[in-house]
């Protein structure tokens, strides 16, 4: 089983993501994190790169590939090995973010990154996706840190990728799913339990 959490910065993903893994783990799940880009040397130095401030100019198809550089790497030492042992995967961030930031928001053409994603991945893909989404404004706040490279191209960027985000989400319904991410932690993570208990229910059906 493969779940990825996505959502722009500040919406809470790593919360979520800790509980989601613990209440897997509570229900017999062996479970594996790992975040995109990263979880491999080769990703961990391009997620460095990609995210650290620095004066390397680098061109909205250059950054897509460089993801996708990172998440390959990713897929093949990490990824399919876990879920070919069985264990449950969670991802922070995987395809999609590449499809909204560098293709929705970034001036690329959504499906060209898909198709590139689909080879990069080796059709690899999360069994579900929980969209955390809140107000870009409200979510910029409840972050107490310096903004990484991608976060400081501003609020109308930002509002851009989420517009994206929630664009797929309609698209994909059965695989994105839309939870509210300015609610109180609980009860964004009961949301995602429903939405999990559902999903694992019409997978074992069939």
């Amino acid at each position: 089983m493969f779940f990825s959490f996505d959502g722009t910065d500040g919406v809470g993903k790593s919360t979520q993501i800790e509980l989601f893994k613990n209440w897997l783990a509570n229900n017999g799940h062996e479970v594996l994190l790992c975040r995109d880009p990263g979880s491999t040397e080769l990703g961990e130095r391009l997620r460095d790169l990609l995210l650290q401030k620095h004066d390397i100019a680098i061109d909205r198809r250059s950054e897509m590939f460089l993801y996708m550089t990172a998440r390959t790497q990713m897929v093949e030492e990490v990824i399919k090995p876990a879920l070919a042992a069985g264990t449950t995967v969670i991802c922070d961030r995987f395809l999609l973010a590449n499809i909204v930031y560098q293709g929705h928001a970034g001036g690329m053409e959504a499906d060209v990154i898909r198709q590139v994603g689909a080879v990069a991945t080796d059709g690899i893909v999360p069994d579900l996706t929980f969209l955390l989404d809140m107000d870009v404004t409200h979510a910029r706040g409840r972050m107490d840190r310096e903004l990484d490279r991608i976060e400081s191209q501003g609020l109308v960027y930002m509002e851009q990728v989420r517009q994206g985000f929630l664009a797929e989400a309609e698209r994909f319904p059965q695989g994105i799913k839309v939870v509210d991410a300015a609610q109180d932690i609980d009860v964004i993570h009961q949301d995602i339990v429903q939405l999990a208990e559902a999903f694992l229910r019409q997978t074992r059906g069939s």
